[in-house]
């Protein structure tokens, strides 16, 4: 039996996913709506949209100015943004249903350039693996307490390299004064020129509010510093869950277990983190680290070529012992500079 020739016109392609050709070319999606990631929760992202407000209600042009027109919107991550991580603090863009209404959700498919980023790694041997932590954010609030529990010094420093490495300005807030004097802890950073506010339970919060208003600052620091009791005072309907010391450790336990950002009456944002007990730099080059402590720059200028300021060879310690420069400081210095290298329990202490 002679066999049939077949040419191109014959072969039949069945219809399906398989027959479509692939394209590496993404929809610009243009006509998006811009959001601010407000809460993050398992996958789902809740965002403000402001649409635009009629001219005589219309306070400002970005999201969150107060007006009616702003909602919130459930919303997952396009496939097209892959890995990509999104959190408090981004400007993002939507697609999709938009109109917050219960049960709906929206899609981000982009993310606006970060003006900063907040980042930690999970401890200091951590292979620069960093975890992001709030975007967009101008003003590092590094919350202490002055007692119960203790502050901690070395964590503080920790915050401030991370602070100086996402270029976002730092303000030492000391809480519990009732509880104990301020005046030698401030006096362990006046020379690093941190601005610094006091408050008391029950005490008035005008100087906070100042530092505050009109900025996007993310709070920061140890379980059991009071943040959530600050937040709760400064936006009156947080409604943030506080917690007690724990009398025999001394630390608190994590109440909040987000990052929230939550609009000021007077204007601007907070967001609220959850308690940290340690906050790895492996992130962080050694250089930024020796950055954020200006004070000590002027000492290492005799120090030999590729000096790590860990070894006997080191000039800093001939510059400290022959100036008004703070031993201490020094120690948190080194201290930073050898939780790179090394897995220590005590690190965060």
């Amino acid at each position: 039996m002679k066999r049939r020739q077949y040419d191109e016109d014959d072969v039949r392609v069945r219809p399906g996913k398989g027959s479509r050709p692939r394209t590496r070319i993404r929809p610009a999606h243009e006509d998006a709506t811009e959001g601010f990631v407000v809460a993050v929760d398992r996958g789902r992202y809740t965002c403000l949209v402001t649409q635009p407000a009629p001219a005589k209600k219309r306070k400002a042009e970005s999201p969150g100015d107060g007006t009616s027109a702003d909602r919130t919107v459930m919303a997952m991550k396009a496939r097209e943004l892959g890995r990509k991580g999104i959190v408090v603090g981004d400007r993002v863009a939507l697609v999709g249903d938009i109109s917050g209404k219960p049960d709906t959700l929206a899609r981000i498919v982009r993310v606006e350039e970060r003006r900063s980023i907040l980042r930690r790694s999970a401890d200091d041997t951590d292979d620069g693996i960093e975890r992001p932590i709030v975007a967009n954010a101008d003003q590092l609030v590094i919350v202490t307490a002055l007692a119960d529990p203790p502050p901690r010094p070395r964590m503080i420093d920790r915050m401030l390299v991370a602070a100086f490495d996402a270029d976002i300005e730092p303000l030492l807030c000391l809480t519990k004064s009732d509880l104990a004097p301020p005046a030698e802890l401030i006096s362990q950073y006046a020379t690093l020129d941190v601005p610094h506010v006091v408050v008391h339970k029950g005490g008035s919060l005008d100087e906070l509010r100042e530092h505050l208003t009109g900025r996007t600052s993310v709070l920061v620091g140890h379980s059991g510093v009071g943040k959530s009791t600050l937040v709760n005072v400064l936006v009156p309907d947080a409604n943030r869950a506080v917690s007690h010391v724990n009398a025999v450790t001394g630390r608190g336990r994590h109440t909040s277990t987000s990052a929230v950002a939550l609009q000021l009456p007077e204007g601007g944002w907070i967001i609220d983190t959850p308690g940290v007990r340690s906050f790895g730099l492996a992130h962080v080059s050694p250089e930024t680290v020796l950055a954020a402590f200006p004070d000590l720059i002027e000492g290492t200028v005799n120090c030999p070529k590729g000096c790590t300021h860990l070894s006997a060879e080191c000039a800093l310690d001939a510059w400290v012992a022959t100036t008004h420069a703070d031993p201490a400081r020094l120690v948190s210095l080194r201290r930073l500079l050898a939780s790179r290298d090394t897995r220590d329990p005590d690190l965060t202490s």
